[in-house]
């Protein structure tokens, strides 16, 4: 699944050639993704200009003067340029063309993705705005994931890839930054100290930085904007390292399942 660093670096390596231009037309092969994306869409988006491409979570926003397309990759989705004698695929959903017949193409195998219109402040959607801080800002605190875990007795990786605790942070990275704050991950969020919590915010924000920095981990069916894969699995520390040494005791990795999730640990390293 693509996750906040993926979709980082799609926010990124896509806006460098759609900002500024004029949408020409949009081509809808396959509307029912995880909702029916919105047949306005097609009547509202030609003729408008993109004035910005953001990101909110794991949320594209493209603003045009008159609203704003919403895009969430879903599972296995990925967003990139493609031009007119490029062969459509099976599951290249949605395009968007451009006046200079520049095209963005949403490829979804797996169609958990959404394409949405809102004419109001995209923060404001009903999907959006109930998210928590985003993990690289100033609004991501230690006093604030403190004080929010009192007294919750949920695992400490579900506690932090709650959406609404703190944006963004998946089940890969959320891994990565337990280890290295040597927490372990069934540990319940309330029994987690003030200062486990700072190295574990320092982690997060760390983790994610140098996974953005290094274009997304590629697993599976994700690959950025201009089909260049990521290169942060190479530095991945537990996840997907079961029983092998762990890079700093030399015990060997562990995982469990936590939810639907797996879950990769050190027993010695995270207490």
């Amino acid at each position: 699944m693509p996750e906040l660093p993926e979709v980082e670096t799609t926010c990124c390596g896509i806006a460098p050639h759609i900002t500024g231009k004029v949408v020409k037309s949009v081509t809808l092969r396959h509307r029912q993704l995880r909702w029916p994306i919105p047949a306005v869409l097609k009547r509202r988006l030609p003729g408008q200009r993109i004035e910005q491409v953001s990101r909110r979570g794991k949320y594209l926003f493209l603003h045009t003067a008159i609203g704003t397309v919403i895009i969430h990759l879903g599972m296995s989705g990925s967003l990139r340029i493609a031009q007119k004698k490029d062969i459509v695929e099976k599951h290249d959903h949605v395009d968007i063309e451009f006046s200079d017949k520049c095209i963005l193409r949403l490829r979804d195998p797996r169609r958990f993705g959404a394409v949405l219109w809102t004419q109001h402040p995209p923060t404001q959607h009903k999907l959006i705005r109930s998210l928590g801080p985003e993990p690289l800002s100033d609004d991501f605190t230690v006093e604030g994931l403190f004080q929010t875990s009192r007294k919750r007795q949920l695992a400490v990786k579900t506690f932090i890839m709650d959406s609404k605790i703190v944006v963004g942070v998946g089940n890969i990275y959320a891994s990565e930054a337990l280890f290295r704050a040597g927490i372990r991950p069934s540990t319940a969020a309330g029994r987690v100290s003030k200062l486990r919590y700072q190295r574990l915010v320092s982690a997060i924000k760390a983790v994610l930085s140098e996974a953005i920095k290094q274009g997304g981990t590629t697993l599976r069916d994700f690959t950025n904007s201009d089909d260049k894969p990521g290169y942060f699995q190479q530095k991945l520390q537990v996840y997907g390292r079961d029983k092998q040494p762990c890079v700093i005791c030399g015990a060997a990795i562990k995982r469990m399942q936590q939810g639907q999730r797996t879950t990769y640990y050190c027993s010695h390293c995270q207490r």
